[in-house]
């Protein structure tokens, strides 16, 4: 059994407000969830409204497997959501 995990911080210029940035992020997170089957949770800066950090596990029976449905997720974060990719990396 293989864990793979991944930090996204994310960048929300249109939030205004901590519930703004509350409706993106759990928006985002459910979409994600739904379509990759994927543990997601916001993890840090929960007290700003401009930032969030997410984090993603995938378990899977190989790494490159694994790496391949992160690296998926992350694309479909930066193509289809309000939130703007800043920075990530494996966990």
């Amino acid at each position: 059994m293989i864990v793979r995990g991944m930090c996204i911080r994310l960048y929300c210029p249109f939030c205004r407000s901590l519930k703004d940035k509350r409706q993106v992020i759990q928006s985002l997170i459910a979409r994600v969830q739904n379509r990759f089957n994927v543990s997601v949770a916001e993890v840090d800066e929960l007290d700003s409204h401009k930032t969030a950090v997410i984090g993603l596990a995938c378990v899977s029976n190989s790494m490159a497997h694994a790496e391949d449905v992160l690296q998926n997720v992350l694309r479909f974060i930066e193509a289809g959501s309000e939130a703007q990719v800043i920075d990530f990396y494996f966990v």
